[in-house]
């Protein structure tokens, strides 16, 4: 397993956003960029595998096997990492066989595939569900779905440097929380980390409560042994995971047309909505500082969207 990765360390820049309802409720708020790091390797998603492809390394792993859904940004930089820095990558994947942009760029870049249907992927959290896997796939190294893990959390931990290094080119002394959608809840787990307690780290939920983001970011932080502090979970999911609707779209449209920031429907677009909604509601204080996190996934709005933002 020939991997060249470690001394990769991407550099997302700091942006400045200017909309009309951040200025109508006396917010500013700035865009750590993840979604520039790379075409493909892209957003917080390289933060959350970084680990995992230095402890495979260090195993001398022969590949790594992961799980994610038809349109998972997880499972794209995985493959593309593993096309970058030759090693071999397979993918575990939710429901029935389907053809999705995303898994056409899966194959492309050589991952092999395997369709869980829904019932096999709800057995995911099982403590044998690896072993058939890494019977069939012997000396790989297993991640779990979108890197959930502490080390995952550890690796987004350097967003808070990055952003402290940029703070004084777009002229800000200091800021006062972060703003992240939150899938899985590891990159705010790795925020809250970071921060130490002292900045609160707001992550508005690209899925439903039932998905268990509060136990998952408990857990990291109890893993660490960090009291359970410093973040709080926002509702966002608008009633389900990748859901759609028409105020989102116009919502996504709108706001790229004002400022020129990109966005996904599944993360980015929910989680600045849901901020527009909380700033609308009175909930920060006026001359707050906001950094909102663009976790990327670009690549998932080609289905959803029509737009073809990244091609393999």
């Amino acid at each position: 397993m020939a991997l060249r990765f470690p001394d990769w360390c991407p550099q997302a820049p700091l942006q400045p956003v200017k909309l009309d309802w951040l200025e109508a409720a006396g917010i500013e708020l700035a865009c750590l960029r993840l979604d520039l790091i790379d075409p493909l390797v892209s957003g917080n998603k390289w933060f959350k595998l970084a680990a995992h492809l230095r402890a495979a390394e260090a195993s001398a792993a022969q590949g790594v096997i992961s799980l994610g859904g038809a349109h998972s940004n997880h499972l794209h930089a995985l493959a593309a990492a593993g096309k970058r820095f030759g090693f071999a990558t397979v993918g575990l994947l939710r429901g029935e066989p389907q053809r999705t942009p995303t898994i056409d760029d899966l194959q492309a870049l050589g991952m092999q595939l395997h369709w869980l249907g829904y019932a096999g992927y709800r057995a995911r959290h099982q403590a044998d569900f690896w072993q058939p896997w890494l019977a069939r796939y012997p000396g790989f190294h297993p991640v779990g779905e979108g890197g959930l893990s502490l080390a995952g959390a550890d690796g987004c931990g350097v967003m808070v440097d990055m952003v402290q290094a940029q703070l004084q080119r777009i002229g800000w002394s200091d800021f006062d929380a972060w703003w992240l959608p939150a899938g899985t809840g590891t990159t705010l787990a790795g925020l809250v980390l970071g921060e130490q307690g002292q900045r609160l780290v707001y992550g508005a939920l690209a899925v439903p409560a039932s998905h268990g983001v509060a136990a998952q970011v408990a857990a990291l932080l109890d893993e660490a042994q960090v009291a359970g502090q410093g973040y709080r979970l926002v509702e966002a999911a608008r009633g389900g995971f990748a859901r759609l609707d028409e105020p989102l779209r116009q919502f996504i449209l709108r706001t790229e047309q004002d400022c020129g920031l990109p966005l996904e429907p599944v993360y980015t677009g929910k989680a600045l909505l849901a901020l527009r909604d909380f700033c609308g509601s009175g909930h920060l204080p006026r001359g707050s500082r906001l950094i909102f996190v663009h976790t990327g996934g670009l690549q998932g709005r080609r289905a959803l969207m029509g737009a073809d933002y990244t091609q393999v």
